[in-house]
């Protein structure tokens, strides 16, 4: 079994292949196809609500509004870059009183985990919510697409958030190997001392790739709006 400063490389997606490398696990086998699972996943209300919004009838939107510059192109991508420059500079500091492994915990990076998802999710939440008015704008046919991904985020989130809190977990138990491994006899000097900054990446890694995921619907919207 690779230790955890030596590790084999995990196949899958970017974000599911990191989380698998932190955890020290296998990818799991692909479960049920994803039209399965949103079956699942969908109660009869929301059920109701995105045929709604698939059959063809959207709510009434706004008259169209002139265009005054980008549809939100720089808007996402300023949102984007603050969040990763904060997941890329905004780690913890160890107190300078921390004289060996043993004396770093692991709670400023749960804190600071947990504020990088708050401020991912409420960013991503607003700037979708804002390119939806945008699409409302458009015609019909974009008010439809802008209801249905309405639809799908109400759908999905609460199953997404539920997910995305077993991040700080999975990192805290990587920390807390990779910790142990510094600690253990015949670890000394800058090779005990490099744990840390392994460390440091790989919760870099970790939360940019969940950047790139919560991301993810913000660039179909845009997409959207992109089309002629």
């Amino acid at each position: 079994m690779p230790t955890a400063l030596q590790r084999s490389p995990v196949p899958g997606p970017t974000f599911i292949r990191l989380l698998a490398r932190v955890a020290d696990a296998d990818v799991p086998a692909p479960g049920p196809a994803l039209g399965e699972r949103l079956g699942q996943w969908i109660d009869w209300t929301r059920a109701v609500a995105l045929a709604g919004a698939l059959d063809g009838r959207p709510s009434p939107s706004a008259p169209a509004a002139p265009a005054t510059g980008p549809d939100g192109d720089d808007e996402v991508a300023r949102t984007r870059a603050a969040l990763a420059e904060a997941i890329a500079t905004d780690l913890p500091t160890p107190p300078a009183a921390a004289t060996g492994a043993d004396a770093i915990d692991f709670a400023p990076y749960r804190q600071h985990c947990l504020a990088m998802q708050r401020a991912m999710q409420a960013a991503t939440g607003r700037l979708r919510g804002r390119l939806r008015d945008r699409l409302a704008q458009r015609s019909p046919e974009l008010a439809r697409l802008a209801e249905v991904d309405a639809v799908m985020e109400l759908t999905l989130s609460p199953r997404e958030y539920k997910l995305l809190a077993g991040v700080p977990l999975l990192l805290g138990q990587h920390f807390d190997r990779l910790r142990a491994g510094a600690t253990a006899p015949g670890q000394a000097g800058a090779a005990s001392a490099a744990w840390l900054d392994v460390f440091h990446r790989d919760m870099q890694d970790v939360l940019q790739a969940e950047l790139d995921v919560r991301f993810q619907p913000i660039e179909g919207l845009l997409a959207a709006l992109r089309t002629p």
